[in-house]
């Protein structure tokens, strides 16, 4: 039987059988691959569609959740009719609802509409420039067309905008998307500052418009733009901290950890990341630990502190080994093995040990999800890189031929100029027919 407005969907718990949230947001994403569409699934999606927030799915996760559950229909999986939640009984249902109380709100239907579009906006497949094209329409796009206090559906936009930036990152990098992203995110904050018609959803719009600070930090992190991505996580840092959301203020710390990193303040990095496994120890998430762990090498690394570089990427693996969690941030969907090779293998190549650290990067990219483009070049950029200073010149322009073809595709400051320092190392070498290809090849590009 369907579930009804609200209440939980008991169906759909049932087929998630043992899987956590995050494990079962994993297949859905691959049994979308399997079909070729294009979804954002991770683990808030599935509590979504758990708790019946979500009463109907949108057209392609529908064909997803069919092919995964062949001869089952909506109604068999828990859903709604969709009639009656996007069409006019919807409609009707929300002008009434409106109608027996008092609201800021003057024109609930168009709101409804206009809401709809919003998070439609995202939802464009297609190549980066596309992507980048859909980033400037509709989505949060416009603050004189918002509603003087915010509800359910503009949080709900808010959220969606988080996850459209993540999947066409990991898919175009972030060159072609951080100006598009800026103006979602002012917006966000516009209809924060606005205030909200509950406290549940303003909670929602602290917790969306801070994780979009993140991801438009990102975005500006890895096209070089570091001081606008420090910006953009202080921003998030500080939202966190208003708000008392403690996931969001891990999150904060663990960008800012890995920016200071990269900003080469390696001091600053540790005390980020510590900061962060403070806020992150009550959330009972043991692969945030393990990532925060991880960070916290990185910045020792960065000081040429061996012992604990060593002791903290123990740790970062004793939480991994813990397996995931119900408790696991959704924007952590990234953080699997693969990662942890990637960033354990920065800390060997930070010590001076490349051969070990070209061990970890190799592993890296052999684990990573072919789907994930971005991660896969970055890891056969850092691939490359560990194999050109430990002394294997044509193994790294193999590598680095790999990237060049991946970059047609991506679009990222930091793999660039990784490959860039990669190039430079192998010029000595440049006599090998090999190494002369990559790098005649990597001119021309």
């Amino acid at each position: 039987m369907a579930a009804s407005p609200h209440s939980p969907n008991s169906s759909f718990r049932r087929l998630r059988a043992q899987h956590s949230p995050a494990e079962f947001a994993a297949l859905v994403r691959r049994a979308a691959r399997e079909i070729g569409e294009t979804v954002s699934c991770d683990a808030r999606y599935i509590g979504r569609v758990e708790s019946g927030e979500i009463r109907c799915p949108n057209y392609a996760y529908e064909r997803v959740f069919l092919h995964m559950f062949p001869g089952r229909t909506l109604a068999d999986l828990g859903f709604s009719p969709r009639e009656t939640v996007r069409g006019r009984s919807a409609q009707r249902a929300l002008s009434a609802a409106s109608a027996s109380r008092p609201s800021p709100h003057p024109h609930p239907i168009h709101r409804y509409k206009e809401s709809d579009v919003l998070r439609r906006a995202f939802m464009a497949g297609g190549s980066a420039t596309v992507a980048a094209a859909t980033l400037s329409l509709t989505l949060l796009g416009d603050t004189r067309r918002l509603p003087s206090r915010a509800g359910e559906a503009e949080a709900a936009a808010v959220e969606d905008a988080v996850r459209q930036i993540r999947l066409l990152d990991d898919r175009h990098g972030a060159d072609a998307l951080y100006r598009r992203a800026a103006q979602p995110l002012r917006t966000a904050y516009a209809l924060l500052d606005a205030g909200a018609t509950r406290q549940s959803t303003e909670d929602r719009l602290h917790a969306g418009a801070g994780e979009l600070a993140v991801s438009v930090g990102w975005l500006a992190h890895d096209s070089g733009r570091f001081e606008d991505a420090r910006s953009h996580y202080a921003e998030a840092l500080a939202t966190a901290r208003v708000s008392g959301d403690a996931a969001l203020e891990a999150h904060a710390f663990s960008n800012m950890a890995f920016l200071a990193r990269d900003c080469g303040r390696p001091r600053e990095s540790v005390r980020a990341a510590q900061a962060g496994r403070l806020a992150a120890r009550p959330l009972g998430s043991p692969r945030l630990l393990s990532l925060l762990a991880l960070r916290e090498a990185g910045g020792w690394s960065g000081l040429g502190d061996r012992r604990a570089c060593e002791d903290a990427l123990a740790r970062a693996h004793t939480e991994f080994a813990r397996g995931p969690s119900s408790a696991d941030p959704e924007w952590m969907s990234f953080f699997g093995e693969a990662e942890l090779e990637s960033l354990e293998s920065r800390c060997w190549a930070a010590l001076g040990e490349h051969a070990r650290a070209a061990r970890h990067a190799r592993r890296a990219a052999d684990l990573q999800d072919p789907h994930f483009a971005r991660n896969v070049a970055l890891y056969t950029a850092e691939l490359a890189q560990d194999l050109a200073r430990a002394g294997a010149p044509d193994e790294a322009s193999w590598a680095g031929g790999r990237v060049l073809d991946l970059l047609t595709e991506v679009r990222s400051t930091r793999i660039r100029s990784m490959l860039a320092g990669t190039a430079r190392t192998l010029v000595p070498h440049q006599r090998s027919p090999r190494v002369g290809a990559f790098l005649a090849r990597h001119a021309e590009a």
